[in-house]
């Protein structure tokens, strides 16, 4: 039986990985043709792992392990795949290292077992074994560029930034100084505080290249970084004067103006870096994104932000990206039809992006257009057939409509669509259309909808709460519905539908105590208010009569069609006459 393991591709498994090398196989009761069978299974294995066949790589993997569990070259192998599987735990990542181990003891000159060998125990937190292996490969490998940065950036991870340091040095006497090493170093003498030994290294590389503009700005980095603002100035002004178009200048001078104070200065700086023609869109999106989060947090009501989008988009008109921004930008002010608007801009550029046509659809949905929305739905799908999400929200639209026979429809054709073995899926869908039946009043296939639904995922959560809430309305079979919906809020405790959902089962089950409890905490983490009918018809009922009314017309603001939030609140007496 298949694993369907999600194994990380290992990058250097090849038939070549190996087939040079003395493969170390001890014989401890181990037959000479049980041996040479394990070699040739575990060579099938790497066959299939070439082909992207990685269930059939790990079988035949595991099979020549359990043949010839003393050939260290399978057990590298085996190891590592441990590791490196979904959910694995640390006793599993302890057993894997332990195998990886075998081999590294017997051939510590193997390349690249030993470097993946090193690499794991750094990742596991073992970073002395880590550094022990890589110094080993670096004795009989004394001249290998990537294996003593590997050495140096270890020291550095490590803590021993003084070694880390002195690793570079050695680097550097070797081949040549980079700015990747000064880079490194700085970044060491930062780590340990040492602000002479910083400046010192980056003096040392500004010196090679004065004229350097990226120089000059990470050195005004450098002393704005410790304070010094003066000579960050200086260096900044040597940057705009080699490189006046360069956009980053204006970024560090942006924080030079934050860390002075100067809130005017910061604002004319970002705007200068957003319309800098040489800072890349990444960049400047960045920038703008950090620039909204401050200025919401502030809650800054401006039209500064939407000025600074206006001229991107000028500068970028075919930039989805900030399209797609400005969109959610949009939508944190609650500017759903602008939100949709600048959305349909960036799916016009990019009409394959299947997660900008569900927010799109969603959107629409949150503005009240089931129609738009089904419409949006509908292209959509000509660009992503085979996307699920895309089709169940066409059925929940319908369903909004109320034009459940469609709604029906679309959620068959969409299960049609679905592997027998989806069990979650199809039992979403299949909730769907038993939440459908259920507001139609047709109980019977209501029921075996949701049973069917927790036959194939009998913790769904969903399933669990529509249904529990359907038996709440109907006051039949309460008990099972409490289960139901407490295993529902235990798989999603802060969910407020899943919470009034509860409440709303005590409510059925006249304990008006509890119900108020759960109903409470359901409103205070409902954002949408609407639930506040629900808490109305508790407070009623545990005798808190003006606050049930004056809940009951927070609701009618909120949904002021409903027919029956208006008699409750006309007829303050209402449970009284229906009761």
């Amino acid at each position: 039986m298949k694993r369907h393991l999600a194994i990380i591709v290992i990058a250097v498994l090849a038939v070549s990985a190996l087939a040079g090398k003395k493969q170390t196989s001890g014989q401890k009761g181990i037959s000479p043709t049980d041996q040479r069978k394990a070699e040739y299974i575990f060579m099938q294995a790497q066959s299939e792992k070439l082909n992207d066949n990685l269930d059939a790589f790990y079988d035949l993997l595991a099979y020549a392990h359990e043949i010839d569990s003393t050939n260290t070259a399978i057990s590298f192998y085996m190891g590592l795949c441990k590791i490196r599987m979904n959910n694995t735990t640390k006793e599993q990542c302890e057993q894997g290292l332990a195998l990886m181990k075998e081999h590294f003891d017997a051939q510590p000159q193997d390349l690249y077992e030993t470097t993946f060998y090193s690499d794991a125990n750094m990742r596991l937190g073992h970073p002395e074994e880590a550094l022990r292996a890589l110094k080993v490969l670096n004795e009989y490998n004394p001249n290998r560029l990537e294996l003593q940065l590997r050495l140096a950036e270890a020291y550095s991870q490590s803590g021993d930034y003084t070694q880390s340091n002195a690793t570079y040095d050695s680097i550097a006497a070797l081949f040549g100084n980079a700015i990747q090493i000064t880079t490194s170093k700085i970044e060491n003498y930062m780590a340990m505080n040492d602000s002479t030994g910083a400046l010192r290294e980056m003096r040392a590389l500004l010196a090679t290249a004065p004229q350097n503009d990226s120089y000059n700005i990470a050195m005004s980095g450098l002393f704005q970084h410790y304070g010094i603002s003066d000579s960050a100035l200086y260096y900044l002004d040597r940057a705009q004067e080699i490189a006046p178009e360069n956009g980053m200048i204006y970024l560090t001078r942006a924080d030079y103006c934050r860390e002075a104070g100067d809130s005017v200065g910061f604002e004319q700086q970002i705007y200068n870096a957003l319309t800098a023609e040489q800072l890349d869109v990444d960049t400047k999106l960045g920038v703008l994104l950090q620039y909204i989060r401050e200025n919401m947090v502030q809650e800054d009501t401006t039209q500064r932000i939407d000025n600074l989008f206006t001229v991107l988009i000028q500068q970028h008109p075919h930039e989805s990206k900030i399209h797609q921004l400005y969109s959610e930008y949009l939508y944190a002010k609650k500017d759903i039809k602008g939100a949709i608007e600048q959305l349909s801009y960036s799916l016009d550029v990019n009409p394959t992006d299947a997660d900008g046509w569900r927010n799109m659809v969603i959107l629409n949905m949150m503005d009240d257009n089931y129609a738009d929305a089904i419409k949006v739905s509908e292209k959509a799908i000509e660009y992503n057939p085979d996307n699920l999400d895309l089709r169940r929200y066409v059925a929940g639209c319908y369903y909004q409509m109320e034009e459940y026979d469609k709604a029906i429809a679309s959620y068959e054709e969409t299960l049609s669509m679905v592997d027998s073995t989806e069990l979650v899926i199809r039992a979403e869908i299949i909730t769907g259309v038993g939440d459908i039946y259920s507001q139609i009043k047709d109980t019977a296939k209501a029921i075996e909808c949701y049973e069917q639904a927790l036959e194939l995922d009998p913790l769904n959560s969903g399933a669990l709460n529509n249904y529990a809430y359907f038996l709440a309305q109907r006051g039949e079979n309460l008990d099972r519905a409490e289960r139901m919906a407490a295993l529902a809020l235990k798989d999603d405790p802060e969910n407020a539908n899943f919470i009034d959902t509860y409440a709303w089962v005590f409510f059925a089950k006249k304990d008006y105590e509890n119900a108020l409890i759960y109903i409470k905490k359901a409103v205070e983490l409902d954002e949408d208010n609407h639930l506040l009918e629900h808490y109305g018809d508790i407070l009623w009922f545990v005798g808190e009569k003006e606050q049930a009314v004056e809940q009951w017309t927070k609701a009618l603001e909120e949904d002021p069609d409903n027919e029956l939030l208006q008699r409750k609140v006309k007829d303050k007496t209402y449970y009284e006459t229906v009761l």
